[in-house]
């Protein structure tokens, strides 16, 4: 049997285009002579297509999609996903669905059964699981379609399960021949490895071929990397889709021609997840411009580059905003930067506005000592001027915080958060270090002062982040620990970290969440990220260093806290 796995790109309720774009693959498929073309997990509509799926509009006008695409098939078969109605009473009144297409109509239609309700995922809000999943008959031979979640959950290969059915094991064993996959799977460090592992095993298991097509291309935070798989019934690998790009497999069943395996260095997929976010968040919400501060810093310099990477150094403006602390080197270091990838420079001291900030304010702060309002107050000058270029010139700021500040609210609020998308707010801030040393791989492109001088944000003389932070590689491995792993003060503390230190992280993480709440959306890449992935209240009394207290001593409010860290690092 002959396939074709078309892994792309769709954009959501782009139906015509996400159409054209299957057609155009499938036309080459026939003439290659493919038996069968695949296409991705709700491709039609787009994933996640989130509450669009409560608008009657947009679900005739995937129905509309899946005829227009049947009406084109003819011996070659399609499977591709869409929006289908369930029947299942009480229920959602839709389902997660796969269609075999062929000779101009729908021949079979199959549910997903296993639908995911944790992380960034909330499919059970809208879709019912399917009710059984029998084997679809195609060319004499049996067909196992599944849908992503689907094939995450067997129990040979996952120490602990979310779920007791196993869609795949059920299917070989009424008789499935090879099994389909089809996909919105998105990435994160880790999984490029895990989801390769989990496939293999499931062949060998199974002891039948696994074709896993899966989504690639960013829709808003997520980022979907493709990576297409399939395994011969010994879980040796006959085919790969590249990485974070579209790509369309020709693969022959009845000649398998199995092929090595070698993953990418981490600091690589990184950065081309966080290009392609970038480039698709911009495309597809009708952006072609970016504009950003530059401090000189490193975190700014990164983001420049992948902006520059992503749209192109001709539609990337770098403006630089310097006080009265900013130093001449971070100055040099920024113009240097654009320089060297080509963008647009251009410096816009705030000392004038920062003084007559000042003097207005001056009548109400009589006798007050400056503090981290005065420190505040540039920030926000730098996000003010910044949107105002934004607003004026159409492109879109932006912000350049990365994951180790956004976690303990080392950022300010209307100042350096301020933007429209968020492009290293998922990076920590040791993972900055090696991307920028990356980037550098071949020739220096950010300065090397950058990567050398201690961090800061010079809101004030001789400021350092290590003045009210913790060195980095100690705060990110207690952010790691607590955030992503999700362990105890006191679990941290066996590890080896210092109490005081731990205490103070997890009381600024904890007090921080207002801000949060309030941030740009943010690429992610790791497998918590600070966003629709991670749901805390603002308000609760919740203290988890208070938790024995008694109930009416226990925690404390947790609404901003105005004399909290509050402070921008660009």
């Amino acid at each position: 049997m002959k396939l074709v796995l078309a892994q792309l790109n769709p954009t959501i309720g782009d139906f015509h285009g996400n159409v054209r774009r299957l057609l155009a693959v499938y036309e080459e498929a026939v003439a290659w002579g493919a038996d069968l073309v695949v296409a991705p997990e709700l491709y039609l509509t787009g994933y996640p297509p989130r509450d669009l799926l409560h608008d009657r509009g947009f679900l005739a006008a995937n129905r509309a999609a899946l005829s227009r695409l049947a009406a084109a098939t003819n011996r070659t078969a399609l499977v591709v996903g869409f929006v289908d109605e369930s029947a299942s009473r009480p229920g959602r009144g839709l389902a997660n669905a796969a269609a075999l297409l062929q000779h101009g109509r729908v021949v079979a239609v199959r549910h997903k059964t296993l639908l995911p309700t944790y992380d960034v995922f909330d499919e059970d809000r809208y879709f019912d699981p399917a009710p059984d999943n029998p084997p679809v008959p195609f060319l004499g031979k049996q067909i196992g379609l599944t849908i992503c979640e689907d094939i995450w959950n067997d129990e040979d290969f996952w120490p602990e399960r979310r779920y007791r059915a196993n869609p795949p094991a059920a299917l070989a064993a009424a008789g499935a021949q090879f099994l389909i996959n089809i996909s919105a799977s998105p990435w994160w460090l880790g999984k490029t490895r895990t989801r390769f592992a989990m496939l293999r095993s499931l062949a060998r298991k199974l002891r039948l071929p696994v074709i896993f097509c899966n989504q690639v291309g960013g829709n808003d935070e997520l980022i979907f990397d493709g990576h297409s798989l399939v395994f011969d019934p010994e879980g040796h690998l006959i085919a790969e889709g590249r990485l974070f790009a579209e790509d369309v497999l020709r693969v022959d069943l009845d000649r398998p021609e199995p092929r090595s395996f070698t993953e990418p260095a981490e600091e690589s997929m990184v950065w081309d997840a966080l290009v392609l976010g970038t480039r698709d968040y911009f495309r597809k919400c009708g952006f072609q411009k970016a504009v950003l501060g530059l401090s000189g810093g490193i975190d700014s310099a990164l983001t420049a580059c992948i902006a520059a990477a992503a749209l192109g150094p001709e539609n990337v403006h770098g403006v630089s905003l310097p006080s009265r602390y900013s130093s001449p080197g971070s100055l040099a270091d920024a113009r240097e930067l654009a320089v060297r990838l080509g963008i647009r420079y251009d410096v816009l001291p705030i000392e004038p506005v920062f003084e007559t900030c000042r003097q207005q304010l001056a009548p109400l702060f009589r006798n007050l000592p400056e503090d981290v309002t005065e420190e505040n107050l540039q920030a926000r000058i730098r996000g003010l001027l910044l949107m105002a270029l934004s607003n004026k010139f159409g492109s879109l700021l932006l912000t350049t915080g990365n994951k180790s500040e956004l976690a303990v609210g080392y950022c300010t609020l209307y100042g350096d958060m301020n933007g429209g998308l968020a492009v290293i707010s998922d990076v920590p801030k040791t993972m900055v270090y090696r991307l920028a040393r990356w980037v550098n791989r071949e020739r220096e492109i950010i300065p090397a002062a950058c990567l050398t001088k201690p961090p800061s944000a010079e809101l004030r003389p001789n400021q350092t982040d290590q003045d009210t932070l913790p060195p980095y590689e100690v705060l990110d491995a207690i952010l790691e620990a607590a955030v992503v792993q999700g362990r105890t003060f006191e679990e941290i503390v066996r590890d080896g970290h210092d109490a005081d230190t731990v205490r103070r992280v997890l009381h600024m993480i904890h007090r921080s969440e207002y801000k949060r709440r309030q941030a740009p959306p943010g690429l992610k890449v790791t497998t918590k990220a600070f966003g629709i992935g991670r749901r805390m209240p603002v308000a609760h009394r919740y203290d988890p260093l208070t938790v024995t207290a008694a109930p009416e001593s226990a925690g404390a409010p947790a609404h901003p806290d105005p004399t909290g860290i509050d402070r921008s690092s660009h």
